[in-house]
């Protein structure tokens, strides 16, 4: 390691260009005695006989460190390191003041001003020297942190900068994803099918869906992909292409006939279509749950697969609500995995409602999940509602119920209300 450079005992090796120093005393002969010291010194050194003249080479010019008589005419080296002190700077400036106190009250008045050491006079020049030293070692300190707060500034507007591009691109993906849920409410003749999708931050990993291959026969999916964020969002946009009610040919949930009709494939078969695809991608590390329901709107009966999801909910048109399901595997998570379907008739004025985790595994602020028994009065309390306005107020009261915060996951619903065939 390379020593660093001594004159006289102070340190030079962060010195370019030398430390200004402000040499303030009505005494010339006191004033050439400690100038002559610190040129020696190599430091750069500004004279001024009084606490005025010192206050203008401040402002012409920022010093370093200052040595300043206590005891001067008109302004004393109290009043002048007030001022000092009150002067903008762009770096820290080390105050030493020069007296014949000794007494601890006026020490105390001297810290009290803005000084950070003192010199008994006569000045010992050892000790001078030493006071120096010490100057130079908070000053250098100083400087040191200085830059790197510079440089912590610099890369914080760095960051802020590529922050916001990122938001920029958040808000975008946010808008591509809301096109994915185009509508949120249509009608098949008298039966209605609302959604709601509302993630937890820029984009989530819930999706809702609804789509018809003709007359009286709808298909209704709540799927809820693994994590949050980018990755999640990217799987629903891809999910969203499997199921597309714009484009039924892609649909994998429909099969095509040759006279050009439109089969609904069982949702069992939906499932394990979806499991293989994903199985199939190499690298692909996300799964999802989902809640899909081929629904005959003449007959009534809804064919589901759960498939890891929360159990589907079928509100009664007298107000009983019923969990379906068994459970399942998600789908993405083991090859080959069977999914099996159940059934359930719906008589006009029942309600079928898939939804996401976000709804049961809500926390309220003791920790309490609403639960199954919570989204039973949730519905309850909601049975006079009807459509988008019913799923907003669900929505509204669980956003109360965990205090009014940012939610701590996405939220989606899709609501049918059966009112018979078209």
């Amino acid at each position: 390691m390379r020593a660093s450079p001594l004159i006289d005992g102070i340190d030079r090796s962060d010195t370019k260009p030398p430390m200004r120093v402000l040499v303030v005393d009505d005494s010339m002969a006191q004033r050439r005695i400690l100038a002559a010291s610190l040129a020696r010194w190599g430091f750069d050194v500004v004279e001024a006989e009084s606490g005025l003249v010192a206050l203008e080479q401040c402002m012409k010019r920022q010093p370093d460190l200052v040595l300043s008589d206590w005891m001067m005419p008109g302004m004393d080296g109290l009043e002048f390191c007030r001022r000092f002190r009150a002067m903008r700077r762009d770096s820290y400036g080390y105050f030493i003041l020069l007296t014949s106190k000794t007494e601890k009250d006026a020490v105390a008045r001297g810290l009290d001003c803005g000084a950070d050491d003192f010199l008994t006079k006569p000045v010992d020049t050892v000790e001078l020297r030493a006071r120096i030293r010490a100057g130079q070692r908070v000053l250098t300190v100083e400087r040191e942190l200085q830059a790197k707060s510079e440089r912590l500034a610099s890369a914080l507007d760095e960051i802020q900068g590529l922050y916001d591009a990122i938001d920029r691109d958040l808000v975008q993906a946010r808008k591509i994803q809301e096109s994915l849920v185009p509508e949120r409410f249509r009608t098949f003749g008298p039966t209605e099918v609302s959604m709601l999708l509302k993630p937890c931050g820029h984009i989530g990993g819930d999706l809702v869906g609804v789509f018809s291959p003709g007359e009286n026969r709808i298909g209704l999916y709540s799927i809820d992909v693994s994590g949050h964020g980018i990755t999640s969002a990217l799987m629903t946009a891809r999910i969203a292409s499997y199921l597309s009610g714009r484009f039924l040919d892609q649909n994998i949930a429909l099969s095509r006939r040759p006279e050009g009709i439109f089969d609904m494939r069982p949702p069992g078969e939906v499932a394990q279509i979806l499991n293989h695809r994903l199985m199939s991608d190499a690298g692909v590390e996300e799964y999802f749950t989902m809640a899909f329901a081929s629904v005959d709107l003449h007959s009534g009966v809804a064919r589901i697969v759960q498939a890891g999801h929360p159990h589907p909910a079928v509100q009664r048109a007298d107000g009983r609500v019923e969990f379906l399901g068994i459970g399942g595997l998600p789908v993405g998570l083991i090859a080959d995995a069977n999914y099996e379907c159940f059934e359930t008739r719906l008589a006009p004025g029942d309600r079928l409602f898939l939804y996401s985790d976000g709804f049961t595994e809500s926390e309220n602020r003791n920790g309490d999940m609403l639960g199954e028994d919570g989204l039973t009065r949730l519905l309850s309390d909601h049975a006079g509602r009807h459509g988008v306005e019913m799923l907003d107020d669900m929505f509204w009261e669980l956003h109360k119920r965990e205090g009014g915060k940012q939610m701590a996951d996405d939220v989606s619903a899709v609501l049918l209300e059966y009112l018979g065939p078209a």
